[in-house]
């Protein structure tokens, strides 16, 4: 699956249709389409163009009922899954065995909660992820919220290879600009938002180029357009094989980000909730039995030792103090432990991790907290122990055989035959 996402009229339906080699999707200056587009080879003569449903029946495409995820983030929007996506077939070889979607025009200012959810839900799913830009707009610092969707939150996940940055319609600056000036701020920009190493792609349509009178400057501009149109067609091409590695890669990072860091960052935080729950608590109690004994000891001299009045009491009626007794105690220390849980997870939000990791190390912190889970029992996180540590470790093992596996059909670094 490889998705298509970019900034309004960034010639993202442009460079489709020179792709699939059809006039497939509307192009313009303005946004012409507000649809997520779905597009992938055809079983019939003609293009076909079919509504958001047949996708969200379809458990073959990646958004099958994706209108109950819109309806949980905006009320009554997935009943309008057809507002949001639609499914287009041709046959073009080109498409054989690949899955395009083709975004509307993403400005983070103005997008509903809807459509940043189908955003991330794509990205997440994609096995290449071409992200345009407008060249013919030098003043990346205005975008700064695209920017951040866009490139800030993609640039620290574990699949961050697959995501390809592309200035288009670089000639449009040629007249006007100097290109390379447009480029040096463009990646000004994007390096602000951590993408600091990588590929970056500057293109423009070959069928729809403007004439550029300067011989040099245009060739120079051909030369590169079909250096990069070239390149990343070849990553298109490749996604098959990358998507194996891509899938293994991911999953021996991510084993490894929860052996190395989510787990001693976990269990250190729950350390710092027992301390700060023992602290409170013992400070609170001893409170309380301060005040106790001091009104056991009205006016200066004993009252009698004040559980005696206690003593006096029915069987019935000590049972039921003490039981109400132990409830409030109970009370009480769950409210300080809540205490302190919130305590440590306000740190936690500001910590240096990656947002997605972050995320989840307060669900986690969050989830070993509960009620039933004792402030006494070890720092370990929840569910953490040496079976959990096994497997991980079974994981990584059975990542590096597979990608020798994968290997072993394209490389031998021995020189002899494969079997």
């Amino acid at each position: 699956m490889i998705s298509v996402l970019g900034t309004f009229s960034a010639g993202k339906s442009t460079f489709m249709n020179q792709y699939v080699g059809e006039q497939l999707q509307r192009t313009g200056n303005q946004a012409v389409d507000d649809k997520f587009t779905v597009i992938c080879y055809g079983a019939g003569d003609t293009t076909t163009s079919l509504p958001g449903l047949a996708l969200d029946s379809d458990p073959r495409f990646p958004f099958y009922q994706i209108s109950r995820d819109i309806e949980n983030v905006a009320a009554g929007e997935g009943r309008r899954v057809d507002s949001y996506l639609q499914l287009k077939t041709v046959q073009a070889e080109s498409l054989r065995g690949k899955i395009f979607i083709d975004s509307p025009g993403f400005d983070a200012d103005l997008q509903r909660n809807s459509t940043l959810l189908i955003t991330d839900h794509i990205i997440d799913l994609s096995d290449l992820v071409l992200v345009f830009f407008d060249a013919r707009h030098p003043e990346p610092g205005a975008m700064l919220d695209t920017l951040k969707h866009l490139v800030g939150n993609t640039v620290q996940r574990p699949d961050s290879t697959k995501f390809l940055y592309i200035l288009n319609q670089i000639d449009n600056t040629a007249r006007e600009d100097n290109p390379e000036e447009v480029v040096a701020a463009w990646q000004r920009a994007l390096a602000q938002q951590g993408l600091t190493a990588g590929r970056f792609y500057r293109i423009y349509a070959r069928d729809v180029a403007l004439p550029v009178e300067d011989t040099q400057l245009r060739e120079r501009l051909e030369r590169k357009r079909d250096e990069d149109l070239d390149a990343i067609e070849a990553r298109i091409r490749q996604v098959e094989v990358e998507r194996a590695y891509r899938v293994v890669g991911v999953l021996e990072k991510t084993a490894r980000q929860i052996r190395d860091v989510l787990v001693p960052r976990l269990a250190d935080a729950r350390r710092r909730w027992r301390r700060r729950t023992f602290w409170l608590s013992g400070s609170v109690f001893a409170v309380l039995v301060g005040l106790l004994l001091w009104w056991s000891w009205q006016g200066g001299h004993w009252q009698g030792f004040y559980l005696m009045p206690f003593a006096r009491l029915e069987l019935e009626l000590q049972i039921a103090v003490a039981a109400i007794a132990a409830v409030f105690v109970l009370f009480l220390h769950g409210k300080l432990r809540q205490l302190a849980g919130h305590s440590v997870l306000r740190g936690l939000q500001h910590s240096d991790l990656p947002e997605r990791d972050r995320t989840a190390l307060q669900r986690a912190f969050t989830w070993n907290v509960k009620a039933w889970w004792s402030s006494l029992a070890s720092a370990a996180p929840r569910g953490w122990g040496l079976f959990q540590r096994r497997k991980l470790e079974n994981v990584l093992a059975e990542a590096d055989d597979f990608v020798q596996s994968l290997n072993d059909q394209y490389a031998s670094p021995s020189g002899r035959e494969q079997p």
